[in-house]
């Protein structure tokens, strides 16, 4: 399945058109329409970025090994 990712707006009316498809003419076409939502600015995509990070004891069970269900 080719897919073909275009953002357009609306007309006044509600209308969509739709021009130079990169499909040819009697081709089957799937339409899926989603809404456009713009990030807002603040938005970080790496939140952890230049944060430092540390790790206490990293090669030790996180609990107890009584604790181990399975072991009992």
């Amino acid at each position: 399945m080719n897919a073909h990712k275009i953002e357009i707006v609306l007309t006044e009316n509600g209308q969509l058109i739709l021009e130079n498809l990169p499909f040819k003419k009697g081709e089957s076409v799937e339409v899926i329409i989603l809404e456009h939502r713009q990030l807002s600015s603040n938005f970080n995509s790496y939140p952890l970025a230049g944060k430092v990070i540390q790790y206490d004891e990293p090669y030790e069970p996180a609990t107890d090994i009584e604790d181990w269900e399975v072991l009992k």
